[in-house]
């Protein structure tokens, strides 16, 4: 599942790395494992399920709510992906700036109780965007230090073109 921010700090240069990492990311996958099922989500105050082509084209504005894609993330994995049967493989793209620290505090909740016990892996890739706060990825390293090696949550930056790679790298490094 595959989720960006299209919310307003998230200008056309951010939404292209997020665009070009995805596409990677997907690529990467179908690769590497058969029967794969893409699902696209975007949100800025409020989340909705997409096709793969709005996903790589729309241009959206608004206020960003974060919990609102992990809430409609887990509706879509309760419907249709049992855990048991598949292997799950979340990511989030934003540029880190959310509406307030109370939906902060309900990310982490809805990642610890819904999501991370459900998914192999969560992937947050932050882009850097010259109008948001960028604190997000702040509040997840709080919370799951980067330095455990079984953990389902990862981050990466991107800053620009040049730094997809070593993201991916960061997302597909041996074992996960």
């Amino acid at each position: 599942v595959y989720m960006m921010d299209v919310s307003g700090s998230m200008g056309d240069e951010q939404k292209e790395l997020v665009r070009l990492e995805a596409f990677w990311i997907d690529a990467w996958l179908r690769r590497n494992y058969e029967g794969i099922e893409s699902r696209y989500i975007i949100h800025d105050v409020n989340a909705k399920e997409v096709d793969r082509e709005t996903f790589y084209h729309i241009h959206e504005d608004g206020g960003t709510r974060i919990s609102s894609a992990l809430r409609c993330c887990h509706e879509l994995l309760e419907a249709n992906y049992d855990p048991n049967d598949w292997n799950i493989y979340l990511f989030h793209f934003s540029d880190g700036d959310n509406s307030s620290e109370a939906d902060n505090r309900l990310c982490l909740e809805t990642l610890d109780e819904r999501l991370l016990p459900k998914c192999n892996m969560f992937g947050y890739c932050q882009v850097h965007s010259a109008y948001g706060s960028g604190n997000f990825i702040n509040v997840l390293h709080e919370k799951y230090p980067q330095d455990e090696e079984d953990q389902a949550l990862i981050t990466s930056r991107v800053n620009s073109r040049d730094d997809i790679y070593d993201s991916l790298r960061t997302f597909f490094k041996a074992g996960k």
